[in-house]
């Protein structure tokens, strides 16, 4: 019988088009084969990446991993490439980890950046910039626009499937050893100290030693809890997130609009950001533990609401969820650290934003909680704000004025 391993299979299609019986589907990232196989071998042959095994067919080779790194970092979103290209032009060994077979994508972001939240990390590049906005525009349902288009701090959409990706190159022009569709599975702990990963890829499964793990593997992060770092999230601190890619629609290229209210999305907000030719990032967040529907089902009913929305033809579904907790207690251990989503560095208000983190030499608990320190002095403390202020307004608060002016001094203009 023809087996798939998921770890090397790209989803092609190529096995697909040579099966003579119809033996196999490909249903998005899932390659699925039935009964009705007859072992032909047919498709071991037109497979680019050995990812069908059979009896009698060895291995594909793959791209050899060295067993011993300074920093390994797990999940290759800004967060993850940043640290990795810092600590690579520190002179560390570097390697970057990435569980998808294409940095970037899928995309889980509304993709709006303020221009001085951005400079820190790179500079602008019309190569991944849709959109250049500088208003901002908030709806309160069942009333009249608030503040009607007003100017903002400049700030920009993304693409961020460009986006991400140059960061991952920027990593890897560093220095960095980047490694696509391979995941962490675990970790290697000695006297609970973190000393490497283990993690499974094209070449199969692999321990990895290294100085400090940076992990930056988003909202579903594993590797805080393996260390022992609590990054559990309780509903009320959860955004259930829909987005639409929108083509089709017209709109003010330059500003961002905001929409409030519980019927339009329980505990968070419908947003419509601009990207250029007629098209637009269409979404909303619901707080988990206050919606009734799905955030699909709310965003639908949304878009039918507005009738130059409704016109637009989605090209693009986008779902994801978002942390909006308070900062965590503990963002390190003894050789490992937490950036990014991983750590819960989101704006609790809007949902937004990036951080970053260099390793050093010293790799213990102590030494590791100086950047622990500078985040909550810093950007942290205003997370922290963010989420009392957050908790200060119900759900069923965030259309009254005292609340909109806080969001509308969150949002800045993007």
């Amino acid at each position: 019988m023809i087996t798939v391993k998921a770890d090397r299979c790209g989803y092609c299609g190529a096995c697909v088009g040579v099966c003579p019986v119809g033996a196999i589907e490909l249903a998005e990232t899932r390659l699925l084969i039935n009964e009705t196989c007859v072992d032909c071998g047919l498709c071991l042959a037109a497979c680019p990446v050995g990812a069908l095994q059979a009896e009698g067919y060895a291995e594909t080779d793959a791209v050899p991993v060295r067993r011993r790194y300074d920093v390994v970092v797990v999940g290759a979103g800004p967060g993850g490439s940043v640290s990795a290209r810092e600590a690579a032009r520190l002179g560390l060994s570097v390697l970057l980890l990435e569980k998808r077979q294409e940095i970037g994508s899928p995309v889980r972001c509304a993709e709006g950046i303020a221009h001085e939240l951005l400079l820190p990390f790179i500079e602008p590049d019309p190569r991944w910039i849709s959109a250049v906005v500088s208003k901002a525009q908030i709806t309160v349902e069942d009333a009249a626009t608030l503040t009607g288009p007003t100017e903002g701090r400049q700030g920009y959409i993304l693409e961020r499937r460009i986006f991400d990706r140059v960061l991952a190159e920027e990593a890897a022009k560093a220095g960095a050893q980047v490694m696509v569709k391979t995941a962490a599975t675990g970790l290697l702990l000695e006297n609970g100290v973190v000393r490497g990963v283990v993690a499974r890829g094209p070449a199969g499964a692999m321990e990895i030693e290294c100085a400090v793990v940076i992990g930056a593997d988003g909202v579903e992060s594993q590797v805080g809890p393996w260390a022992g770092l609590d990054t559990a999230l309780p509903l009320k601190d959860a955004m259930a997130c829909a987005q639409y890619l929108l083509a089709g629609i017209e709109i003010d290229p330059a500003c961002c609009y905001y929409y409030v209210g519980q019927g339009v999305a329980p505990g968070g907000y419908a947003w419509v950001f601009p990207k250029g030719e007629g098209k637009a990032n269409v979404g909303l967040g619901v707080q988990a533990d206050q919606s009734a529907d799905s955030a699909l089902s709310y965003l639908t009913r949304f878009i039918e609401s507005q009738p130059h929305l409704a016109r637009g033809s989605p090209v693009t579904l986008v779902v994801g969820g978002v942390p909006v907790s308070p900062p965590l207690p503990r963002l390190v251990t003894s050789g490992l650290m937490l950036v990014g989503d991983a750590a819960r560095q989101v704006d609790p208000l809007t949902g937004g934003g990036i951080a970053n983190a260099i390793a050093a030499g010293d790799t213990s608990a102590e030494a590791l909680a100086q950047y622990e320190k500078r985040w909550m002095a810093g950007r942290g403390r205003k997370m922290a704000r963010n989420h009392r202020l957050k908790e200060r307004f119900g759900p069923n608060q965030r259309t009254s004025p005292d609340f909109l002016r806080v969001f509308a001094v969150a949002v800045g203009g993007v």
